[in-house]
């Protein structure tokens, strides 16, 4: 436990767990600020950030500024005077007020093995890129994009059939450990500072509505992995019968086929098996559109999938 005043900046699920480790590691955060509250689910209710709901749980004072530019949160800053800032998928770029700041300086919890995939989506993009490593890195924030030195790195490995939701889990509970980690030693001045080699760069740019779309003319292995890095959010999705489908839990199957691609090769209690540009997939539950999530022996018991269906 160190005795810095630190000042929490994130929002989703992957920010609670570093907060959460903070606090039961009895750290002394003096206040979170978080993103804006946002209407959710099929009712519109308003909701808070993941962030927000834990810090309250805690007493832990909550921020909830609009923007942070033209020292929107100067005032704030100077009232908590924290001695260092984190700040973990917290969704607004940092000025350089904000930065300049603290005295150990703004820390990041970032979801990749740094330099590559730097932006909002690394964990999304290791998943769909097929990569079999991907990792968890503790940086100091510049004005770059993920451009600051390197603290401590983490590696895990990325299963064959790992959905980008468990990737995100894990490294979220990884995260929070090396967070407390790096604080711990920044306070004891023997935190190590790496510079980056901005040659080896690669972007996770934030994904796209388009990207979504399952192209099964693409190999097996291409189909599976915008399966699963689509999985739970915000869905891969193709057009079964006319009808707007998402996707899950797809593995690669064993059976080759010359077929078009999307035809159903075989239909059973355990998943459809769909033709690819080479290969095949076994898709083992779907969402048509305006409906619940559904096991493929529920959709033939409900008649909404045939061996005649095909996908597009």
């Amino acid at each position: 436990m160190s005795a810095l005043k630190i000042l929490f900046m994130g929002t989703p699920d992957f920010a609670e767990c570093s907060l959460k480790a903070l606090c039961e590691a009895g750290e002394n955060v003096v206040g979170v600020v978080t993103g804006e509250d946002k209407m959710k689910g099929r009712g519109m209710k308003m909701a808070f950030s993941e962030v927000k709901t834990y810090a309250l749980s805690q007493n832990i004072p909550v921020f909830q500024p609009q923007t942070l530019k033209d020292g929107a949160i100067a005032e704030l800053l100077s009232e908590l005077c924290p001695d260092i800032i984190i700040v973990v998928a917290y969704g607004k770029l940092l000025p350089k007020y904000v930065l300049d700041f603290p005295k150990y300086g703004c820390i990041n919890v970032h979801g990749s093995l740094l330099p590559e995939y730097r932006g909002a989506a690394p964990i999304q993009r290791a998943v769909l890129d097929g990569k079999r490593e991907t990792g968890v890195t503790t940086m100091y924030m510049a004005q770059g994009l993920d451009t600051g030195d390197i603290i401590y790195a983490e590696k895990i490995r990325i299963g064959e059939n790992e959905t980008v939701g468990e990737v995100w889990d894990r490294l979220a509970l990884l995260g929070g450990n090396l967070l407390v980690k790096t604080i711990n030693d920044i306070e004891k001045g023997v935190a190590p500072r790496i510079s980056q080699d901005d040659e080896k760069a690669t972007h996770a740019p934030k994904i796209d509505k388009d990207e979504r779309k399952v192209d099964l003319s693409l190999d097996a292995l291409s189909v599976h992995n915008k399966i699963r890095g689509m999985q739970p959010s915000p869905s891969a999705h193709a057009i079964l019968d006319g009808i707007p489908t998402k996707l899950f839990d797809s593995s690669i199957n064993e059976l080759e086929s010359e077929n078009t691609p999307g035809k159903i090769l075989s239909l059973g209690a355990d998943g459809v098996v769909v033709a690819c540009g080479k290969g095949s997939v076994k898709i083992q539950a779907l969402k048509p559109e305006g409906s619940k999530l559904l096991k493929i022996s529920d959709m033939i018991n409900g008649r909404k999938i045939s061996a005649d269906s095909i996908f597009e």
